[in-house]
């Protein structure tokens, strides 16, 4: 049997032609100012087997562009992504979903950042969906995703599944994201304790994930970048045997790396059931580069109640790190 250039196959799946020119290019220009923040952030991050699985379906990945127009319009991206499904499928997923998150935020002509960021996450759970119904071996795959944005010092997370993120700042720890898992609902609604859904055989039930629907609706929290803010995303296989107080302890006490190698140490001791994936994206410093225009002298009194009144009727809902704002 002959093939299409770019096109391989083998029992049970096949891979599209691709151009080579498309790998290797850019992604496309912005329309943008230069950066109004800049933000200094040292990465650490590390992924592991853990002590009972035979492959890692978990997948780590960042982007930080140097382009003004992207830092501005789009800023640094820093991912954690949890796989799931047989034969292989939930590693494909997690690669997948990230790299179609990435080239679909970082590509959109979109103008409002949480509308690409959403559209990002609808993109990569299309692909992801088509993959698992058009070969057979990879029914049922997906992933989770905790994506954390930087841009001019503002910080968005776009959640789906149960991996998490936490916000460690001025020495307390904040889980920001909600799970979207079956345990996770009914610790909202009242009907089960944290430690009720530590041993709930129904843990690893997941209420979303990117894959399984032919759509998902991620969830997108908001809150300002702060100097010395530590950012934490993992995967269920951290937080399954660590403690958000463990968590914040350590990632507090030792630089990122470190953090993340005693975590995954930690989780591993006690069990490691699952792959065991954490990031820890550290702020070193947060410096305003450009100050806003003012407002006409004349206009100055009445400039602040109008922009109020714009910013209420244009901005649209999201979740804050404190509820829906």
């Amino acid at each position: 049997m002959t093939y299409a250039p770019g096109e391989t196959r083998c029992d049970d799946e096949i891979t599209a032609k691709f151009d080579r020119s498309e790998l290797v290019r850019g992604y496309p220009a912005i329309e943008a100012g230069p950066p109004t923040c800049s933000v200094t952030v040292r990465v650490g991050v590390k992924t592991d087997l853990g002590c009972i699985r035979e492959n890692n379906e978990d997948k780590a990945e960042y982007y930080e562009p140097e382009r003004p127009d992207l830092l501005a319009a789009r800023g640094c991206v820093y991912i954690v992504a949890d796989g799931m499904g047989g034969h292989a499928a939930g590693q494909i997923a997690s690669e997948m979903a990230i790299k179609t998150f990435l080239a679909s935020y970082y590509g959109s002509a979109e103008t409002e950042l949480e509308a690409a960021l959403k559209a990002a996450a609808a993109e990569a759970n299309a692909q992801v969906f088509g993959a698992s119904t058009a070969v057979q071996a990879r029914a049922g795959m997906g992933t989770t995703l905790t994506a954390l944005t930087l841009v001019n010092g503002q910080a968005f997370v776009t959640q789906i599944g149960d991996s998490r993120a936490y916000l460690l700042r001025e020495g307390s720890v904040q889980q920001v994201t909600e799970d979207h898992s079956w345990v996770g609902e009914q610790i909202r609604l009242g009907q089960m304790t944290e430690a009720q859904a530590e041993c709930s055989p129904y843990r690893n039930i997941i209420t979303r994930c990117i894959g399984n629907q032919p759509a998902v609706e991620a969830d997108v929290y908001a809150a300002e970048v702060r100097r010395d803010d530590r950012w934490v995303l993992c995967s269920d296989g951290l937080t399954g045997h660590v403690q958000a107080d463990e968590i914040r302890a350590i990632a507090t006490g030792e630089c990122p790396s470190e953090a993340c190698r005693q975590l995954v140490q930690l989780a591993c001791s006690r069990g490691g059931r699952d792959n065991v994936t954490v990031l820890i994206a550290h702020i070193l410093g947060v410096e305003r580069t450009a100050a806003p225009l003012e407002a006409p002298a004349e206009a100055a009194d009445a400039a602040p109640a109008e922009a109020a009144s714009r910013a209420a009727k244009t901005a649209p809902a999201r979740k804050g790190l404190f509820g829906i704002r």
